[in-house]
């Protein structure tokens, strides 16, 4: 397989590089902050992941065949725009989504929802390298990543943030199940969902929702998240990484699977207007 490749290939939203035998790096650069619409999810991310997917065990099936303990090793990277150091992602690009009327019933069952399975169950080490801001939806998408490496915040500034509690819009059921299966501690679920809270990379840390914090531009974040990936990447040698993660978080898979209408804080009025 020649790299690299982009996605689509007419006007690449998502690239994927090899930079070594064991790892495959996954750039978003719709544009500098990466917003999420169908097109992104669909014809980039997706078939990203699955060409990532189909090389890696191209490998892990020669290695076995040959019994090569050393090969099938494999982990991906998943980072925001490389030639800046602002945005991993600004979650969904929703003011423009929200113009389709079936938006609520339509994008998160059929297209984000198969995302956060993708990579809730991907067969090999996922690290997303948070290398600036990481709103929203991107949020939920770092979270399903195995492990996460961000910026330190000392280059310029960078938040976690689950911001829809301040501009009125409620959860799909889905980041409901993401938050659940990823974070422990309800004090910190509160911060997230309910108080809409910015978390600093230092904060970010302490809560437990990034596992190391990279002093340096992205290219530091991304060297750092490397090492992390690299040194688990042989646990996929025997197959099971991807297995266990399927029943690790297969409440969070099944609640995606779930289509349940996404209360809107308007229908919640009139729903209370004709019950009260």
């Amino acid at each position: 397989m020649s790299y690299p490749l982009g996605f689509p290939p007419e006007q690449p939203l998502v690239t994927v590089t090899h930079p070594s035998a064991t790892t495959w790096l996954l750039e978003m650069h719709n544009g500098d902050d990466s917003r999420f619409t169908e097109k992104f999810i669909n014809k980039a991310m997706m078939p990203a992941l699955d060409a990532v997917e189909r090389h890696w065990r191209e490998n892990w099936r020669a290695a076995r065949a040959a019994k090569d303990k050393e090969g099938g090793k494999g982990t991906l990277i998943i980072v925001g725009k490389r030639t800046q150091n602002k945005f991993f992602s600004n979650g969904l690009d929703y003011d423009n989504l929200v113009k389709d009327p079936n938006f609520h019933t339509n994008f998160f069952p059929l297209v984000f929802n198969p995302l956060i399975r993708r990579l809730f169950t991907f067969p090999i080490p996922t690290v997303a390298a948070i290398n600036g801001h990481c709103f929203a939806a991107a949020f939920g998408l770092a979270i399903c990543c195995d492990y996460r490496v961000m910026t330190d915040g000392s280059t310029r500034n960078a938040w976690m943030c689950m911001n829809e509690v301040h501009f009125g819009a409620g959860w799909p059921l889905s980041f409901v199940g993401i938050f659940r299966a990823k974070v422990s501690d309800n004090r910190v679920l509160r911060k997230i969902a309910l108080e809409g809270h910015r978390f600093t990379p230092a904060e970010a840390l302490d809560a437990g929702l990034v596992d190391h914090l990279v002093k340096g531009d992205t290219a530091a974040v991304i060297a750092k998240a490397r090492q992390v990936g690299e040194s688990v990447s042989g646990m996929t040698y025997a197959g099971a990484w991807g297995v266990i993660k399927r029943d690790l978080y297969r409440d969070a898979v099944e609640t995606s699977e779930r289509t349940v209408l996404q209360a809107s804080v308007l229908s919640e009025d009139a729903a209370a207007k004709a019950r009260l």
